[in-house]
């Protein structure tokens, strides 16, 4: 699948999944700020033929022939400067492309800066979404690197006066024999600056191989580590302006309640307190979060609104089912009805997901400025040019009057896809005539930003006499496509997605509907094994075929020791495994529980996970690790109930999400294939962690889990 036909169906998926549309907005570069901070050298990023969003735009030109002005500044003192549109959210993509560009380079990390995720700076390599930074935005800065480091070495083979083949590159410095010239030196130079101010950059410049990696490939710490340890990093939340005010948003008594009427008059109890109001829009602006708070609660309790009727979460898959298009192929429905009549095995079951929420460290947060009829917006997000859309929309602006600044946040997992914090923030600005910040809080942040799809998957499944798979019919309900085709070898099958009408907002999650898809097809797989009489993983063995997915598999259980856990239990424990594949990554996972009492504890995971080469071991293996230990959250405790409108479960002191006693001993088993392309690794190890529980719980107490989470009783 080319990259434009992933992104073409990431932002469809996104569409359906926020009911809003994709904004794009154009943007005129300005580097004012960033040539005061950085000095004197080669800004090369100050020679745009077309801003970059205008390239991206028409036929996402900048993905092939790609302006080097649009990526790199090359300082006088040494230091290179990436620019990028890419999201700093915890994942690691600073520290991994600051690898990327110092490995082409020829540089060590500390000569090489991000800027990251300004709409005004940055080339628009895209939001930060569908694990696509590791595979589309690191070749992408590789090739940029690789024409640079060209072009200089070509430079000071002249300055040198010896053939280019002569000269070797090493730590900035370009040597020939004794004479030598550094990157510094090259940066100043008059000539250079001129070739590189046109140059561009392929698809096809000459990288290096991975046997010769010295920065990729290696466990670079993260290279914003000590300020984060600090306590010095800069987040959303953090940002100060001069003059800066604090607001506080009115928000309904339920989804969907229309506010009839408000009295504004008790704000003025509190002195330097500004009330904003645009129709449905209220909030309070003041010197402080709480005056402006205080001023909130006080007008709030006078509201008075129009409740709509609204689904509760005890009748959520029914309505799925009700609302459902469920328009299909009836030859292929009879052809697999026909063939369950014929199956000597035969599994009709359904399994439940219940909606769940980011539940991010850092809450959405957004710092909004006017100057005239200019906009710029500090905000936390993982999509800078979406929101930049949303801006320019929402006050008929100019895509040149809007910038987007998005500082390393706090936790997204899919959560920040949208711009009402920004929207929000650059209203109350508009409104008083100063900036202001606006900070959700953790009860706004679980009841009004998007939830992950609840979803009802409906499984018809049929084996022989030999206990082969001979049919599987398989329907999701509202969650998602995503990792939906079974990999096992099937003679008959269906597949299908069928979209239905939600009653909460929903989005993007890390890994979308793949751990939905994957919880029920892997517990299903363990059923018809048990009808088969066979071990459940010698089952999936004998149908997968050879290959990436069959080999995590089988290092997955070698290292849990899966022959002799399931050989010798104890009373009520069992083991369980399962398997997926999503983005081109491989996962497989085994686990050990305990049951006892209605209480379920896992003992211990291992999980094998495979992404192609690994450009970061210790990295990876912290986002594997965080994975699984979400994905767990999403297994044993964490759902969202609402009744009448209103979200039952508003904080972390109703809301479980795991805490250090609920965790097993993990063991990480990284497949490095440095002969396969590199691709994201923060998403698919969530997949598996479900299923692979769930059928230890079975085997431990004979008790099937077919919901999300796991309900005993």
């Amino acid at each position: 699948m080319s990259e434009e036909t992933f992104d073409e169906l990431e932002m469809e998926t996104e569409r359906y999944e926020l009911r809003e549309p994709m904004l794009v907005g154009l943007v005129k570069p300005d580097r004012r700020f960033f040539v005061q901070a950085a000095g004197s050298g080669l800004m090369l990023a100050a020679t745009f033929t077309q801003p970059p969003r205008l390239r991206a735009q028409q036929g996402r030109s900048a993905r092939r022939d790609e302006p080097l002005a649009d990526r790199f500044h090359l300082g006088e003192d040494g230091i290179v400067t990436v620019f990028t549109s890419k999201v700093e959210v915890g994942q690691g993509s600073r520290t991994q492309l600051t690898q990327a560009a110092a490995e082409e380079l020829g540089l060590p990390i500390e000569r090489v800066q991000l800027v990251m995720a300004d709409t005004s700076l940055c080339p628009n390599d895209g939001g930060t979404a569908g694990s696509r930074t590791t595979p589309s935005t690191v070749p992408r800065v590789r090739n940029a690197a690789a024409a640079i480091r060209n072009l200089l070495l070509k430079h000071a083979a002249t300055r040198l006066e010896v053939p280019v083949t002569k000269v070797s590159l090493s730590n900035g410095i370009f040597a020939a024999g004794e004479r030598q010239v550094t990157l510094a030196e090259l940066a100043a130079d008059e000539n250079l600056k001129q070739k590189l101010a046109t140059a561009t950059a392929n698809a096809n410049e000459e990288l290096k191989p991975v046997t010769q990696w010295k920065i990729l490939g290696t466990s670079v710490p993260k290279v914003t580590a000590r300020a984060v340890a600090t306590g010095s990093a800069i987040y959303p939340s953090d940002v100060r302006r001069p003059g800066m005010l604090y607001g506080k948003v009115l928000r309904p008594v339920s989804f969907g309640a229309e506010l009839l009427s408000i009295d504004l008059q008790p704000a003025s109890a509190w002195t330097e307190v500004r009330v904003v109001r645009e129709d449905q829009f209220v909030a309070c602006v003041a010197p402080t979060s709480y005056a402006a708070n205080q001023a909130l609660n006080a007008i709030a309790s006078t509201a008075k609104w129009n409740r709509p009727p609204h689904v509760s979460s005890d009748e959520l898959f029914e309505h799925f089912k009700q609302t459902g298009d469920t328009d299909s192929d009836v030859s292929e429905q009879a052809d697999i009805s026909r063939s369950l009549t014929d199956a000597h095995h035969k599994i009709d079951t359904a399994y439940t997901i219940d909606y769940i929420q980011h539940a991010p460290m850092e809450p959405r947060a957004a710092v909004a400025e006017w100057n005239g009829r200019e906009l710029t917006v500090w905000v936390g997000t993982q999509q800078p040019d979406r929101v930049h859309g949303e801006l320019t929309q929402a006050f008929s602006l100019p895509a040149a009057a809007v910038r987007v600044i998005v500082p390393d946040t706090g936790g997204g997992f899919g959560g920040k896809h949208t711009g009402e914090v920004a929207v929000e923030a650059a209203r109350m600005s508009k409104a008083v005539g100063k900036p202001v910040s606006l900070r959700w809080s953790r009860e706004e942040e679980f009841t009004w930003a998007y939830f992950r799809p609840a979803g009802l998957i409906e499984v018809k499944a049929g084996l022989n006499s030999d206990g082969k798979l001979t049919v599987w019919d398989f329907a999701n309900y509202n969650s998602g496509g995503s990792a939906i085709e079974t990999p096992y070898r099937v003679s008959n099958s269906s597949t299908r997605f069928i979209r239905c009408d939600s009653p909460l907002r929903q989005g993007s999650y890390r890994a979308l509907a793949s751990t939905a898809n994957t919880f029920a097809r892997e517990s299903v797989m363990d059923e018809l094994a048990g009808l088969a009489g066979a071990d459940p993983l010698l089952f999936r063995l004998q149908h997968l075929d050879d290959g990436r997915l069959k080999n995590v598999l089988l290092a997955a259980a070698k290292s849990f020791g899966w022959e002799t856990a399931a050989g010798q239990l104890e009373l009520n424990r069992g083991v369980g495994l399962a398997c997926g594949t999503e983005k081109g990554s491989f996962v497989a996972a085994c686990a050990e529980v305990e049951v006892s009492k209605n209480k379920i504890q896992v003992l211990r995971v291992t999980q094998a996970f495979e992404c192609g080469a690994i450009q970061n071991p210790d990295n990876l293996r912290s986002q594997v690790e965080g994975a699984l230990v979400q994905g767990l959250g999403a297994t044993l405790f964490e759902s969202i109930g609402f009744k009448n409108g209103q979200i039952d479960s508003d904080n972390f002191s109703s809301y479980r999400v795991p805490r250090m006693d609920d965790l097993p001993v993990i063991n990480i088993e990284l497949i490095d294939r440095p002969d396969l392309p590199s691709v994201g690794g923060s998403e698919t190890p969530i997949i598996a962690i479900a299923p692979a529980v769930a059928n230890a719980v079975a085997r431990a107490s004979g008790i099937r889990c077919r919901s999300l989470p796991f309900k005993l009783s």
